[in-house]
């Protein structure tokens, strides 16, 4: 168990899995490669999904979780189902879509509204330029991290937004759950 998530405090987390190297996303943006290590986090740590309310991303996050989706699925992106799911952009599309709320206009706003609807519990960010922004801005409670036993060599790096200063964390919590080595800390404010 990830202990400090069961319950859902309504914190701003960062949640990602990361090669050993940096890396959340492989050359093309491909994520597969997470798989070949961890099963579907609701079934392999079924504590963060019960604690997270809501996840806030990016527009290039979803465009990639639309090409990894199953089009047989009702889900409208694979692993975003532990409550409401937004997406932060410039440019919402034209035509609803189903579950997933999108959203434009300030940063601090989208996250309001988002914890808003997590309804006490968590709201993860995902996606490398939401979470740096919502680092520069001083809106991250805590960053969770799944390290997955690869060097990837290229890709999105864990962080790749230049201009982010420095951040103090405080450890938390370090364990072992088969492959994955699981970091978490609490962003120093």
């Amino acid at each position: 168990m990830v202990s400090g998530t069961s319950a859902g405090t309504g914190k701003v987390v960062v949640n990602r899995s990361m090669s050993l190297d940096g890396f959340i996303a492989g050359p093309g943006d491909a994520m597969s490669w997470i798989f070949d290590f961890m099963p579907p986090v609701e079934e392999a740590f079924p504590e963060v999904m019960a604690a997270t309310g809501a996840a806030l991303i990016g527009r290039r996050t979803h465009e990639v979780g639309e090409r990894m989706a199953d089009p047989a699925s009702d889900e409208p992106e694979p692993g975003y189902d532990a409550g409401a799911l937004f997406v932060l952009t410039h440019k919402p599309p034209d035509e609803p879509v189903p579950g997933i709320t999108f959203l434009t206009g300030d940063l601090g706003d989208a996250v309001a509204t988002a914890l808003a609807a997590a309804d006490g519990k968590n709201l993860e960010i995902l996606g490398a330029d939401v979470a740096a922004q919502c680092l520069r801005r001083n809106l991250v409670d805590e960053i969770l991290v799944f390290v997955l036993p690869v060097l990837l060599g290229d890709g999105t790096r864990f962080f790749s937004s230049p201009g982010l200063d420095r951040i103090d964390l405080e450890p938390l919590e370090s364990k072992r759950s088969g492959d994955v080595t699981i970091l978490r800390f609490r962003v120093r404010k």
